[in-house]
């Protein structure tokens, strides 16, 4: 063995010869993700007639296990844009180190103009897609919230293919199933969004969260609450729900073992 300092744990090369590394080069192409392990679950938003509430809980799931249970993943930009993130934990992490590059080079190089959730969520529509040219996709599903360059609220999504939609109430993950039935029926199109207060619509996402830790294994009953208006951003990160009522439990068949 070479005792020096700069070869200790290396077998002496006099002895046994020169260390062979190529059995860690890769012969084939490069691999990348297809499966991602940590994972987030639903991100719902909502417009109202001042602005947009967001919400997301705050657990990630390694596999099907909830494993982590204190990861936000609804996060603000220049304090008028809120991101939600679904899906990888990890590409969530990249992300956030993308914004707050674009964030900084805003700052200096722009100090009069700052993005606004539109452009914010052209942007990162832009690098999705770019990393789905590659082969390579951030695999999130993002909603952007916030207002746009009239003041009016603003709501859209991007996924990691690069497709983009906008809708007066979105959602991802299992909130696309459970959750858009109950957002639809107090916003089903941009006009109702007028006679929605804020007080109104934090309700029926609280409402949602509910229905969405009831159904959806992979969710948990800590969230973040989010509302964005032309005052601000209000972020609360550990909210805890409310007058939960299991009542329901036993009317549900087809899972498990049926003894009626």
């Amino acid at each position: 063995m070479d005792h020096r300092p700069q070869a200790w744990g290396r077998p002496r090369d006099d002895v046994y010869g020169a260390y062979d590394a190529s059995y860690m080069n890769s012969n084939g192409p490069n691999q990348h993700t297809q499966s991602p392990i940590v994972t987030g679950t639903s991100v719902i938003a909502m417009k109202f007639k001042d602005g947009v509430v967001m919400a997301a809980d705050n657990l990630a799931s390694y596999g099907s296990l909830a494993r982590f249970t204190d990861v936000k993943r609804i996060h603000t930009f220049a304090d008028s844009t809120l991101i939600g993130f679904g899906g990888d934990v990890s590409d969530m992490q990249y992300l956030t180190r993308v914004l707050i590059e674009v964030s900084l080079c805003e700052e200096y190089q722009h100090p009069a103009h700052t993005l606004n959730a539109r452009g914010l969520h052209k942007y990162l529509s832009k690098v999705l897609y770019s990393r789905r040219s590659k082969f390579d996709p951030l695999w999130n599903h993002l909603l952007v919230a916030g207002l746009d360059d009239e003041g009016k609220p603003f709501l859209a999504a991007a996924d990691l293919l690069g497709t983009t939609f906008t809708s007066p109430s979105l959602a991802t993950g299992f909130g696309s199933m459970l959750a858009q039935p109950i957002m639809r029926k107090y916003v089903p199109d941009e006009e109702s969004v007028a006679n929605v207060t804020q007080e109104q619509a934090v309700q029926v996402i609280r409402e949602c969260m509910k229905v969405l830790f009831y159904r959806d294994a992979r969710s948990h009953d800590t969230y973040s609450l989010a509302i964005v208006t032309k005052d601000g951003i209000t972020l609360s990160e550990n909210e805890k729900l409310e007058k939960q009522s299991w009542a329901f439990a036993d009317r549900i068949k087809g899972y498990g073992t049926q003894t009626v």
